[in-house]
């Protein structure tokens, strides 16, 4: 590589602390562009819909805050946020905002560049009703669990329910406050479902009424999919030896990191490889010092990831 000493931790410390993280957020915003498009017809297991299907959530990075003083959190720790809007199809990251503790979730749903037709999946922190209004006056959808305290009018119960699934109830309903139909004037769809694992009676809200109950169910399941994305990233950069801790030089540590994945994803489909993005970041990070030919790396059988097996499997498989 050229390098005659070993770069050390106050050198990259230093030039993440000056160096824009805009140049990294650019690229990856660039290779987002260039790579989702390819995951476009990647199918999902149980889910027919050929809609795009996109999951909202964020991860909490716990940090000191001696050294992160503006990575306020709760209880007065040291956090920081990553917000992040995923592509199931792929798991492509579509739109990212890093942030301190404080900042909730659901005010990502005002960042939102919301895309017509497409299925956003998130949890009860993303309940914004005026946002999810947003979200169906651009044409778009959304499956999210409902807050305990929301009530409803429930108008009809549909019965196109699948025989021996764990669809339970399918109902078209209204919100009953008026406090809350001033924020979200339309009706909704109520789907309840167990969780077939442990028998949990779960319900959700969409807005989407052309897809079954079952269907809606299995892209909520999906959702799950961003913990692997989230899991890979704070695995794969060493939370805890951060290179730097002013907030943009933890932008950039992050947007690298980003960019990395997007790299291997990006490999991965140039050469149809049947690894997993957390595979194939195993096979290049334990062959770096090695001449070998990238393809034949990632699609050929390799006995490196034998002793790895069983910690490969990150993907949650329960419904909720």
């Amino acid at each position: 590589m050229g390098f005659g000493n070993t770069v050390d931790h106050t050198t990259l410390s230093r030039a993440n602390e000056k160096r824009d993280y805009r140049i990294y957020e650019e690229l990856g915003y660039f290779l987002i562009k260039t790579i989702r498009p390819l995951y476009a017809d990647e199918k999902l297991d149980d889910v027919n819909a050929d809609i795009r299907l996109l999951a909202l959530d964020s991860t909490t990075i716990s940090v000191s805050l001696k050294l992160c003083a503006w990575a306020l959190g709760k209880y007065e720790r040291g956090d920081i946020k990553m917000h992040t809007l995923l592509d199931l199809r792929g798991s492509i990251p579509v739109q990212i905002h890093i942030s301190d503790g404080r900042w909730h979730d659901s005010n990502m749903l005002d960042e939102l560049k919301v895309e017509p037709y497409a299925m956003y999946a998130a949890d009860k922190a993303y309940v914004d009703l005026e946002a999810l209004w947003r979200i169906n006056l651009a044409n778009a959808f959304f499956v999210v669990r409902p807050k305990s305290n929301m009530k409803f009018v429930f108008k009809e119960e549909l019965t196109d329910t699948e025989t021996g699934s764990n669809i339970v109830g399918d109902y078209i309903v209204e919100l009953a406050r008026k406090s809350a139909k001033d924020l979200y004037s339309g009706e909704l769809r109520f789907v309840r479902a167990t969780d077939p694992e442990t028998g949990e009676v779960i319900d959700f809200i969409t807005n989407t009424f052309g897809l079954s109950a079952l269907e809606i169910a299995n892209i909520y399941r999906h959702r799950w999919d961003i913990e692997v994305f989230f899991r890979w990233i704070k695995q794969n950069i060493v939370i805890k030896k951060l290179w730097g801790y002013s907030p943009n030089a933890v932008k950039t540590h992050l947007w690298v990191a980003i960019c990395a994945y997007l790299l291997l994803a990006w490999a991965k489909k140039l050469y149809q490889s049947d690894y997993s993005i957390t595979e194939i970041a195993t096979l290049v990070s334990v062959s770096l010092f090695e001449k070998a030919d990238l393809k034949g790396l990632l699609t050929q059988p390799n006995d490196k990831l034998g002793y790895l097996n069983s910690n490969q499997n990150v993907k949650e498989l329960t419904l909720f």
